[in-house]
Formats: structure tokens, C-alpha cells, sequence
């Protein structure tokens, strides 16, 4: 289906982790099906569109994370300033076609400040083609800002348990 080859193309070009290291890049492993199965999964519902990454690892949500460090430094003004920039482009997020939720971690013991945007698997590769607008505009943003270092980005799954 058309759900099915989306979702194959996204986990392929941006989800490699979960690709065998003898499967060259742009493929996906042969194991990987969509399935429909009742997983007691995404609060209790019965039968869902799972992709299977193996017969016990399923999902149906791709999350992008942008993450980096702040500096406690001067009343903690990094994380303002990372806060701030958050603020003017979580609209633009939440309106990603797709998007189940949109989540900030701050973490004041190891000074991490992430952005989780989760979205259907099946969605996840129009996001990726226009570059996880606005990323581009976020990451050059926080990186301008005294006392944030260590920039990063990630994808992966993400499933209730």
C-alpha cells in the first residue's frame, strides 16, 4: 500500500539504526513488514498498523529529537534563550502534517534541553524531504546563543509501553 512504501522510505533513509550493517544504505531490512496485530499498544487498541523492525519490536510513531547542553552560567540564561527560541517555532512544529505530539526535556542535573516532535510513521518521510522545517532555522538559532554547545539531532522510534 501506499502507507506501506512511505513508511518503508522514511525508516529507510533516516532510521538506519535498526538496518542491519550488510543491507547497503537506501534499503530496508527484508525482516521488516507492516503488521496488523492486536500489541496492547497506544492504550488498548485492538488491531493497529505496526511496522515490525522484529517479530517483538513494532511502532507506529518516528520521533525527531533536537537536543543540546546549557550553561548554568549567568541565572541559567542559555535555557532562557533556548526556551525562548522554542517558543517561536513550536506553532510552526505542532502544524507538521502528522505530528502527535511535541515534547520539551530539560534536564538540570546534566543541563540537557531537548525537543521531541513525534509523529505517524506514515508521515514522517514528508517531514524529512522538507528538511524537518524549521530545524534548520531552530538549530542555527540556539546555536548563536552564549552557553549552548554539544548541537545535535536524532531520530528513532517511539511506542508507549
Amino acid at each position: 500500500t501506499m502507507l506501506r512504501g512511505s513508511v518503508i522510505l522514511a525508516i529507510a533513509a533516516s532510521a538506519s539504526a535498526f538496518m542491519p550493517a550488510t543491507l547497503l544504505p537506501g534499503t530496508f531490512p527484508p525482516a521488516a513488514r507492516v503488521s496488523t496485530r492486536s500489541l496492547g499498544l497506544r492504550g488498548g487498541i485492538a488491531a493497529a498498523s505496526m511496522i515490525d523492525i522484529t517479530p517483538n519490536v513494532s511502532f507506529d510513531t518516528i520521533a525527531r529529537e533536537w537536543r543540546c547542553k546549557w550553561s548554568a552560567d549567568a541565572d541559567k540564561a542559555a535555557l532562557v534563550s533556548a526556551q525562548d527560541a522554542l517558543a517561536g517555532v513550536v506553532a510552526d512544529v505542532k502544524k507538521v502534517k502528522g505530528v502527535k505530539s511535541v515534547q520539551r526535556v530539560v534536564c538540570g542535573g546534566c543541563l540537557d534541553f531537548k525537543v521531541v516532535t513525534a509523529l505517524d510513521a506514515g508521515a514522517f518521510g514528508d517531514w524529512e524531504a522538507a528538511k524537518f522545517e524549521p530545524e534548520e532555522a531552530f538549530l542555527a538559532k540556539i546555536k548563536a546563543i552564549p552557553g549552548i554547545t554539544e548541537v545535535e539531532t536524532q531520530t528513532y522510534t517511539l511506542m508507549p509501553m
